[in-house]
């Protein structure tokens, strides 16, 4: 083995210029792989953070994701029933303390109450309609961003005035409100009450800034005019991924309609499979290019070695070894620009980290980059099988000439 090794680095060294550009271009391969997928990876999940993570990943409503079987059906296979009028039934979820107690057994993340009431919020003599979500502050950083995305006040600022409520920034803008200004709050089934202005929370989702608006439990109770009342349990899941099969279980236990945050957002799961099937095919398009530069490399090189070829299947040299040989020599090639192509991608990660944006319409200034060893490693897998392919091909090819074929061709 160590004969293999000593001729095939006499033949990388005796061609240092076009060793240099062979690792050169797999370097540039696996360091603009690297980069590709730390680029999409980071905006993908920056994109969950700011859209999904804005709210709970899984919903539980009081509704019903299908009517309640009638007696009849349950008895008879056959018998079927259209067009009932639904059962009027008490809002809320029954026993909710007792639900949330059952789910925090098992869900991997958080559970919060929550009451979910649409209302029209007037200030001055503009009105606006909004979702006034009832929460309990304690618990809300279990399940969502809002308290990391408050603007002039806390979430605790609740506690701090009577009927207090925290509004969007954007919503504010539309009104013009300002902290410790009194909105009116009306529902559709009349309930009115006078509310003041604590804190501004702002999501970077124009949509919920501008239309909900938060306080707490009792105060959302007030507004439903029903004591107790629980409508929503919100829920966040420790791995967002994982969101759908929490709900689905939820959903069988409970009884109750559970959404993950795919189902609410179907667009974007079409939106991430074209994402990383964009990735990945440019990113495999890159490596593609690179081991097409290897190829051409090793065949000039098996090419140019013909004569050492025939001497050494003349000095008893099986194909084999010969074979073996310019294997050795496409994997050092390899290797050495899978790790030159790592500090490329790290320092092309660390470049365009470092471009700052301003812009009105993002929340972060810099570009989302995601470090992970998982691009590394696939990187280099791809770029040391396609050197070992670009390599094995002509060695293979070159390995079955008669030695005398290959000096009569040289001379």
């Amino acid at each position: 083995m160590s004969l293999i090794l000593d001729i095939a680095m006499t033949h990388v060294r005796s061609r240092a210029r076009q060793t240099l550009f062979a690792v050169a271009g797999v370097a540039t391969g696996v360091g603009f792989s690297i980069m590709m997928a730390a680029l999409m990876v980071g905006s993908q999940d920056d994109f969950i953070r700011q859209l999904v993570n804005a709210l709970p990943h899984v919903a539980v409503s009081d509704e019903r994701r299908l009517p309640p079987p009638q007696p009849a059906e349950l008895t008879f296979g056959a018998a079927e029933f259209h067009g009932l009028r639904p059962e009027v039934r008490r809002r809320g979820i029954k026993n909710p303390l007792a639900t949330m107690a059952a789910l925090e057994a098992w869900v991997p993340g958080g559970v919060a109450p929550s009451v979910k009431v649409q209302a029209i919020i007037r200030y001055g003599n503009r009105d606006t309609a909004a979702s006034v979500i009832g929460i309990d502050p304690r618990r809300e950083a279990r399940v969502s961003e809002l308290p990391r995305q408050m603007r002039q006040g806390t979430l605790a600022s609740l506690y701090r005035a009577t009927n207090a409520i925290v509004i969007g920034g954007r919503l504010a803008e539309k009104i013009g409100a300002r902290t410790g200004a009194n909105l009116t709050i009306q529902t559709s089934e009349g309930t009115r009450i006078s509310a003041q202005v604590v804190a501004f929370f702002h999501s970077g989702v124009r949509q919920i800034d501008e239309s909900t608006a938060y306080v707490l439990v009792r105060t959302g109770q007030i507004l439903a005019q029903q004591t107790g009342l629980i409508n929503e349990l919100r829920v966040r899941t420790d791995d967002p991924l994982a969101a759908h099969e929490v709900a689905r279980r939820i959903e069988s236990d409970t009884g109750y309609k559970s959404i993950a945050w795919q189902e609410a957002h179907e667009d974007l799961i079409s939106a991430f499979v074209i994402r990383n099937f964009i990735m990945y095919t440019v990113v495999g398009a890159i490596l593609l290019v690179a081991s097409f530069g290897t190829y051409n490399i090793i065949s000039t090189i098996t090419h140019e070695k013909a004569r050492d070829i025939a001497i050494l299947k003349s000095l008893g040299l099986s194909e084999r070894t010969v074979r073996t040989i310019f294997v050795v020599e496409a994997m050092t090639i390899g290797v050495a620009g899978a790790i030159a192509g790592f500090v490329v991608g790290y320092l092309l990660c660390r470049l365009l980290g470092a471009i700052e944006f301003k812009s009105p319409f993002m929340d972060s200034d810099r570009l989302p980059i995601v470090y992970s060893a998982w691009h590394y490693l696939i990187a280099a897998g791809v770029a040391l099988a396609s050197s070992l392919a670009a390599g094995y091909a002509p060695a293979r090819k070159a390995a079955r000439v008669h030695p005398v074929e290959i000096i009569r061709g040289a001379t």
